[in-house]
């Protein structure tokens, strides 16, 4: 399997640009994806953020296992790292963000207090992985469709400030990735999500990646989402099961199709709340660097 890699000129332009605006806000908003929050997570953001106050928000939680997010977010708990799950198809989650980056300001706000300065709004930025849900997030607290957005990486071309309720002046920013990948596994996560264009990759290594994960830690959903037997999940391979599914889909033998149809109804939770990683595997992983 090719390894996945992606960084044209815009990328190091949105680099820098955060870099200009950081003086400009109180905290920062750090979006990931729920379905995969460690690699979602650009480790330039906090080389660049350095001391900032900031915030991790678990984006597309309702895509998201619910119980392995909450494992998620015990475990940036016990890392000192405020959390909170965000639901884009609702507005419910925006005062836990709010109140994640009360919690995070608390001694500054201290210190105006002290220095007699009155309350103003929190000012704050957001930064991610493209495609993570950004523009939903600020459209979001605007309470209208102020930005464009799209279930495709690359939508956000422009920063803008949104206000909300005189509690909150969030500015939205271009999303980021890093020049390269530290294994393939994160590549195929992001190109798995969304977070990489499809030109970048070929569909059918990411549908096996998937076929492979789900088979070992989501047993039978393939089967009961394209109507086959569950046994055939550890009857055949991971391209015999493509074929399978792309023939059941009425596409012959069309595997790329098929391979195609199968990552989008993954993607759109077709297959159920799915996550990709948990705080575990991490674990075993750092384990495994370190010895």
């Amino acid at each position: 399997m090719a390894n996945i890699q992606w960084y044209p000129g815009h990328m190091a332009k949105a680099k820098r640009e955060l870099t200009e605006k950081l003086p400009l806000v109180d905290v920062v908003f750090e979006l990931v994806d729920a379905r995969i929050p460690n690699a979602s997570r650009n480790p330039d953001v906090s080389e660049i953020i350095q001391n900032k106050p900031h915030v991790l928000v678990l984006m597309k939680a309702d895509l998201a296992n619910p119980g392995i997010t909450d494992q998620w977010l015990k475990y940036y708990q016990s890392q000192n790292i405020e959390a909170v799950a965000f639901n884009g198809k609702s507005a419910k989650g925006i005062q836990k963000i709010i109140d994640a980056a009360k919690n995070v300001l608390e001694d500054d706000s201290a210190k105006r207090e002290a220095k007699g300065l009155k309350p103003r709004a929190i000012r704050g930025v957001t930064v991610g992985i493209p495609n993570v849900g950004k523009s939903t997030l600020i459209n979001r607290f605007a309470g209208k469709n102020v930005t464009q957005t799209g279930d495709r990486p690359g939508v956000t071309k422009a920063q803008q400030w949104v206000k909300y309720k005189k509690q909150l002046e969030l500015l939205d920013m271009p999303g980021i990735l890093w020049p390269k990948f530290e294994g393939h596994e994160q590549g195929e996560k992001l190109a798995l999500t969304g977070a990489i264009k499809h030109t970048l990759y070929y569909v059918d290594d990411i549908a096996i990646y998937a076929i492979n994960y789900l088979t070992k830690n989501y047993p039978g959903a393939l089967a009961t989402r394209y109507h086959f037997d569950k046994e055939l999940e550890e009857e055949l391979t991971a391209p015999d099961l493509i074929l399978l599914i792309t023939e059941k889909r009425g596409f012959f033998d069309d595997y790329e199709r098929g391979s195609e149809m199968l990552l989008n109804e993954i993607r759109d939770g077709k297959l159920g709340r799915l996550s990709f990683e948990t705080p575990k595997e991490l674990s075993l992983e750092n384990e495994e660097t370190n010895n």
